[in-house]
Formats: C-alpha cells, sequence, structure tokens
C-alpha cells in the first residue's frame, strides 16, 4: 500500500508505565502522520524501529472468543487519565481491528480520534494525551524539543479541533465536513427522537441538551462538568516515584463541615396571601412590602392576586408607586414594547435573510413556541392565540436584549408569566423582571452555573458529607444532573401550577439569595435513601434524577429547604465558603486586603473545601463579620 508522509518529528517521548522497574519510563521516538491509501493516520514508533514501518495498532488487544471477540483490557498506560471519555450505551459500529505487533508503537486513523488533551503530571512536564472514538486513552506523549504547534497545523488539514468551553486544555476532534459537528444521535443511540450529536450539543448548546435525555447520558459528563482544577481531574498526577499519593486521592477521606449543625427545626407552611387592598394607602402605595413577601415566602399567592402582586415582585411596578404613577408607568412602558416589536415587524424578508442573527433567533422562536406547555389549555391547539402571544414576546426580547437573544429555556420562564397575566405587554416587562434575576444562566460562557453548582457543592458538603462522599465515589460530584433544575428554575420538575407558587416563592429572596440552590440541596437529601441504598453508578444517578419528574412534593420541599437555611445560620462554626454562598458574611475592606486574608486563602486552597475546623485558639485575625441586612427571618 502506498504511503505519503505529511508531518515528521523528532524527539517526542512515550510515557509508559512507570510501575514496572524493568522498564524506561519514557522512550523516545518519532510522531508521524502517514497517508496510506488516502486514509491519514498519527503513528508514533520508538527510536529503534525508525528503520521500519509502524504498526497500524493501538495499544489494546482483541482476543476472540467466538463471539466477535472483546477488548483485553488489561493494558495499564501507567497513568490515570484525567478526562473521562464517552462509553455509550450501544455501540453502532465495531472496533478498529487490532493486531499485536508492537509493545508501544501504536497507529491511529484520524478519523478514530476523539479528543486531544494537554495535561501535566510529573516533574511539571506538559503532555498530549490523545483518547480514540472507542474509548481508548493513548499513552501521554511529551515534545522534548517542541513541535506542538506542528502537530496541530498538520492535523488540522485532515480534522476540526474545537476547544472545549467547560476545559481550556481538551480539544474535540471533528472531520472537516460541517455535517459532523451535529450529527445524528443514532451513533451513540442515547435518544429515540434523533437530533444533534449528544457531546457536541452539550460543548455547544448546554440548556438545550439538558432539557431531555439525562437518563440516557453517560460517562462523558463526568470529565465535562468536573472543574479543571478539582481533585477528581487530577487524580491522575504522580509523584516522583510513580505513585499517586493517598493524600491527593479524594476517595480516600470523608469531607466533613467540623461544625456540629445541631438540630434541623421542623418547619411549617402558612396561609397564601389573599388580601392586597389592605396593604395600599389611599394613594394606592403598597405599604409593609417586607411583610408581603414573608406571606408569599410563607405560603404564596391566591390565584385572583397574582397578576397584580407578580408584577412588584418581578419590578414592573415599584413598591413605594401610587395608583396614578403605576398608569403612568404602564402607558410608557406599553409604548416602549410595541416600538421594540415594530422592529422585528417592519424587517423584510430580504432583510432577514441578510441577518443571520435575527433570523436564528426566530427559528429557535418558532421550534420552541410550538411545544412549550402545550399541555395547558392557553397554548394547546394548533391556532391558539397563546402561541402567537408567547412567539411575539420572545421576538420583542431579543429586540430589548440582542447581545443575548434567545436561548432555548426562556420560553419556559414566559409561560407562566403570560398564562397568569394574560397581557402581552405586562407578560414582557414581567419577564425583563424575571431575566434581571437569572440571565447569568443562558449567558454563552456557562460561568454562573458552573459556580451554582460549585456553590451547590459547598452546601451539600456542609449539609450532608456522607451523600456527597458517595456521589464523589460515582463519578457524580460534579452535581452535573441539576443543570437542569438550576436553568430554569425547575420548570420541568414541577406540574404548571405548583411552578407558579415556587416561583413567586424564590422572587421574594427570602430567606437568602441562593434558596434556589437550598431547594436543590432538600431534593438531594429526599433521595439519599434512594441513592445509597441502591447502589446507584454515575448513569443510573442520572437516570433517577431525571425520573423525578413531577414526582415531587413542591410544599415538602420548601419547608426542607427553610429547614436546611435555619439549620446552617443557627450553627455558630459554620464554615466562611457556606456563609458566603447563604449571604450570611462579608469580608470586610481591611480583612480583603490583609496579608493575613491572603495566607488564610492559599491555606484553603491547599485544602479539601470544607475541611476540618482550626484548632481552638487558632481564630483568624479577622472573624467573620455578619450580613447585617438579612437576619434570620421569623414569622408569626
Amino acid at each position: 500500500m502506498e504511503s505519503k508522509l505529511i508531518f515528521e518529528k523528532e524527539g517526542v517521548y512515550l510515557h509508559t508505565n512507570v510501575k514496572r522497574n524493568n522498564q524506561d519510563s519514557s522512550l523516545p521516538g518519532f510522531i508521524r502522520i502517514v497517508e496510506r491509501g488516502g486514509e491519514p493516520s498519527l503513528e508514533w514508533s520508538p527510536l529503534e524501529d525508525a528503520g521500519r514501518s509502524t504498526p497500524a495498532v493501538f495499544y489494546t488487544k482483541k482476543v476472540s472468543d467466538g463471539d466477535g471477540g472483546e477488548e483485553d483490557t488489561n493494558f495499564d498506560p501507567g497513568y490515570e487519565p484525567d478526562w473521562a471519555v464517552i462509553s455509550t450505551v450501544k455501540r453502532a459500529r465495531e472496533p478498529v481491528p487490532v493486531r499485536d505487533t508492537g509493545e508501544w508503537s501504536f497507529s491511529l486513523p484520524l478519523s478514530e480520534l476523539y479528543s486531544l488533551r494537554r495535561a501535566r503530571f510529573s516533574l511539571g512536564r506538559n503532555f498530549l494525551v490523545m483518547t480514540s472514538r472507542g474509548g481508548h486513552p493513548l499513552p501521554p506523549l511529551h515534545f522534548h524539543r517542541g513541535g506542538t504547534r506542528g502537530l496541530l497545523k498538520a492535523l488540522q488539514r485532515y480534522i476540526v479541533l474545537a476547544p472545549s468551553p467547560v476545559d481550556g486544555r481538551l480539544f474535540l476532534a471533528y472531520p472537516h465536513d460541517s455535517g459532523a459537528l451535529s450529527q445524528s444521535f443514532d451513533e451513540l443511540q442515547l435518544m429515540d427522537d434523533g437530533g444533534s450529536d449528544l457531546v457536541s450539543r452539550f460543548m455547544q448548546d448546554p440548556y438545550a441538551t439538558t432539557f431531555g435525555g439525562f437518563s440516557k447520558v453517560t460517562n462523558f459528563f463526568r470529565g465535562a462538568l468536573r472543574p479543571p482544577d478539582s481533585p477528581l481531574h487530577t487524580s491522575g498526577a504522580q509523584g516522583a516515584n510513580g505513585h499517586t499519593s493517598m493524600e491527593e486521592e479524594p476517595g480516600f477521606e470523608l469531607i466533613t463541615c467540623g461544625a456540629e449543625l445541631g438540630q434541623r427545626p421542623t418547619v411549617t407552611r402558612g396561609k397564601p396571601l389573599d388580601k392586597w387592598e389592605e396593604f395600599l394607602d389611599p394613594e394606592g402605595r403598597v405599604q409593609n412590602p417586607e411583610r408581603i413577601k414573608e406571606i408569599v415566602f410563607r405560603g404564596g399567592i391566591i390565584p385572583s392576586l397574582r397578576k397584580e402582586a407578580w408584577k412588584f415582585l418581578l419590578g414592573f411596578y415599584p413598591w413605594n408607586s401610587t395608583a396614578k404613577e403605576r398608569e403612568d408607568i404602564l402607558r410608557i412602558k406599553t409604548d416602549e414594547y410595541f416600538r421594540m416589536k415594530v422592529q422585528w415587524k417592519s424587517v423584510s424578508e430580504g432583510q432577514e435573510m441578510r441577518n443571520s442573527l435575527l433570523k436564528g433567533y426566530r427559528n429557535l422562536i418558532e421550534r420552541d413556541v410550538s411545544r412549550t406547555d402545550r399541555h395547558n389549555t392557553f397554548f394547546s391547539g394548533n391556532d391558539n392565540p397563546g402561541l402567537t402571544l408567547l412567539h411575539d414576546v420572545l421576538m420583542t426580547y431579543c429586540m430589548y436584549n440582542f447581545d443575548l437573544g434567545y436561548v432555548q429555556g426562556m420560553s419556559d420562564l414566559l409561560a407562566p408569566l403570560l398564562f397568569v397575566t394574560q397581557n402581552e405587554v405586562e407578560s414582557f416587562w414581567c419577564l425583563t423582571g424575571f431575566m434581571e434575576l437569572v440571565h447569568h444562566n443562558f449567558e454563552e460562557s456557562q460561568e454562573a452555573m458552573k459556580q451554582q453548582l460549585l456553590q451547590l457543592s459547598i452546601l451539600l458538603k456542609a449539609l450532608d458529607p456522607e451523600l456527597c462522599d458517595y456521589l464523589d465515589s460515582q463519578d457524580s460530584g460534579s452535581l452535573c444532573f441539576c443543570f437542569r433544575w438550576l436553568l430554569i428554575w425547575f420548570k420541568r420538575e414541577f406540574s404548571f401550577e405548583d411552578i407558579l407558587t415556587l416561583w413567586e416563592v424564590m422572587w421574594t429572596r427570602l430567606p437568602c439569595d441562593n434558596f434556589h440552590l437550598l431547594l436543590a440541596c432538600s431534593i438531594l437529601e429526599s433521595q439519599r435513601g434512594e441513592l445509597i441504598g441502591s447502589q446507584h453508578d454515575f448513569n443510573t444517578i442520572l437516570k433517577h434524577i431525571n425520573e423525578l419528574t413531577m414526582k415531587l412534593d413542591l410544599q415538602t420541599v420548601i419547608c426542607g429547604a427553610e429547614a436546611i437555611y435555619l439549620q446552617l445560620a443557627m450553627c455558630k462554626e459554620l464554615p466562611v465558603k457556606v456563609k458566603e454562598v447563604m449571604g450570611l458574611y462579608a469580608a470586610s475592606s481591611s480583612e480583603e486586603e490583609s496579608p493575613e486574608a491572603e495566607a488564610r486563602e492559599a491555606q484553603q486552597q491547599q485544602q479539601p473545601l470544607l475541611g476540618p475546623p482550626q484548632p481552638r485558639g487558632a481564630a483568624p485575625a479577622v472573624p467573620p463579620r455578619p450580613v447585617p441586612s438579612r437576619p434570620v427571618p421569623t414569622y408569626p
């Protein structure tokens, strides 16, 4: 077979099994890109093999058993890969044939390259770790004399290397044809209704992907949502002797809060807000809005008052506005809304063809509107005017906030607002108020979502270290299965009527701004016995959480979340990080700038997130200062 050498670099060391003392830990060799019969392959061979062709093999073997063979997984590459790869539920193709013709030489067709990762192991050296689509991590390669840029440039003649938005060191490999970026789910067989490839969809649009299919998603998300610098990500790092130290392995210790939380109080729900006029003064100003928020938090709002109360909770009307001022606000906001609506309504078909962004927003909105809450009579049927209103309000929001535009999930937020207000203009301005609270969830960087998952992990470690330890042991410590909960505030987890109550409770911002995280903790703790007792693994944890939809009791969840808040707030030795999440702590300017604070922060970064408490007498230079404006709420 005719061979064509495309790229070659000498001085590329292969990191072997350092646990075997009778072998060198690194072997010098050549890295090449070779075309054979039009098929490009990435090959490595040691220096002693430079005179002969590199065999087209992986480093695993296929053992014939009469049933088509199975992979021999006894091979130990000598390190623990720090990127979890896909392990599909069903394989749609046979693995690349493997022949045992060499111990370390390998040849990988570029069509089988799944990912390329920059990693750092012992002695601080940088390595490239490649993974095949069959789930096999190849031995790490160290470019002793440089040359990685040349290799990547040569690879990009045949494949697209797309950086991962959640890990700057990871690149996913795709064929050059654009269709590969949205392959059918038929290849992974993770969904029944087709659609784009799960991995690329999650990387490019985590919102759409999380709305369905979590029950079948597999090991990819273990790495995808794990913070790059988390302990689980660095578990592959070894010491100079080649052994992973027990101190660096998170599975060897139970991370605890280090403080006695005390008994969790019993919480009951109250009556809903059923009177409105008695809170208004003669000019229509709302008297004692904090009292109204407390009543709403304790029991919600009766349906007949929601239309009026929601406009205050979402900032459409200021609490101190008079009835006359609200009339003026409504008139001004109505004019402003229709001016924005005219902007997109007046765009001609030809103009839209030249505005790909607006056209993309419209396509997404039309697709989502057709499947949002269609079980509700307000949106059911084909020619329902509710669907038209849903579409028009979302299109107008694109003109209001063109930088953000439309992202899947926003239709879920608007539908209850439109249902309650029954008014196009009022629902739009209520949506803008709602988006002020959650717009960071929909930003492309996903930083807000990653931060919330981290904060949720902090809370759960303080509340239930055993559950956290179990989730960590099943590679579920990232809590990625809670992504959809936090993204659209549990919209898909409860019934439509329950969501009306839950959201108005959350809009009060009582007892803290992160009450949605406490709700998530309440749900997770309610499933503690099932998760631990049934010995769920990563996949079945995702499946179980996804199947909780419409099975949770809202009042029990809210009571549990409030009880958690009160329990934590009453703890005198609560870690600072937990207090920060709950809004109970704010560092003074002198503390933030002091050398002692920097030293404490550096020390905390070297210890588990919620490690043991300091010894008695080792108090910080400046004690934590509670936020005075947000005391523990008390209710009659």
